[in-house]
């Protein structure tokens, strides 16, 4: 497995480092800032953590200022509910300048019940020419139309992702992070001229929130697929949200982003 592969899951390792308190080592990645996807990992990581055996119902993030890459992370957590079958978690991402992030998790003990769903059919996997080149993805991913393209094209995409197999309790943290990394490209894709290759000369951008929903348990180490839209660009802002279903249509998570979008003049 890559090196970036055990990079990842070397950061989603916390430990505790005082009361209620968990401590995760940053990536080491050429980015210029702290990836916001290892936050989300970290995050979600840090709320099972802080109430152990239930699932991960959800995670709302809002980013609050950039992160130092190299530099490690500190999760304070607070459990204002704790029930027998949901819990609620609040926590906070510092560095050494301070807050980065703060977010709430939502937890919650699977239950048997009803289980209906709707969704479009799930289009057939592209072959392995269709590969794509993510480099903050340590895995294999696939899609059938171009993110970066310079026509003005429907800001739609559909991301094909193999995550590798993993423990059981990280599934949702790497999910998370797999969710933060296209839905800017995707709000760009109608913009004729400008791909993300533009980044700090045509645009700039960030992610400012981030809200993930896990609709049911799963495992990783089968192909799944991000479907995505952007329904607005304005005022300097953008928003996206997505699905991530199974090869065969079951849909497993939801998710939604808002950054910003500013363009240069």
């Amino acid at each position: 497995m890559s090196d970036l592969w055990n990079d990842l899951l070397g950061c989603l390792d916390l430990a505790p480092c005082g009361p209620d308190t968990w401590e995760g080592r940053s990536q080491q990645l050429e980015y210029r800032r702290l990836f916001g996807g290892q936050l989300l990992a970290q995050f979600a990581g840090a709320a099972q953590l802080a109430a152990p055996g239930k699932g991960l119902k959800s995670l709302h993030t809002q980013f609050l200022r950039e992160g130092r890459t190299g530099e490690p992370v500190r999760y304070q957590t607070e459990v204002p509910q704790q029930g027998r079958t949901f819990a609620t978690v609040r926590l906070t991402a510092h560095q050494e300048r301070g807050v980065v992030a703060v977010a709430n998790a939502s937890l919650h003990v699977w239950e048997e019940g009803p289980d209906r769903q709707v969704a479009t059919p799930v289009p057939t996997l592209p072959g392995p020419e269709r590969a794509v080149a993510l480099g903050l993805l340590p895995w294999e991913s696939r899609a059938a139309a171009d993110l970066d393209t310079a026509k003005s094209e429907p800001s739609e995409y559909e991301l094909w992702t193999l995550i590798p197999d993993a423990h059981r309790a990280l599934a949702p943290g790497l999910l998370a992070y797999a969710t933060d990394l296209t839905p800017i490209g995707t709000a760009l894709r109608p913009v004729e001229g400008v791909t993300q290759a533009d980044a700090g000369r045509a645009f700039t951008s960030a992610v400012t929130a981030h809200t993930v929903w896990f609709h049911r348990p799963f495992t990783t180490g089968n192909w799944l697929l991000l479907r995505q839209h952007s329904p607005l660009a304005a005022h300097g802002r953008c928003f996206g949200r997505g699905d991530v279903l199974t090869a065969d249509g079951t849909l497993l998570a939801s998710y939604a982003q808002e950054a910003l979008l500013r363009f240069t003049a």
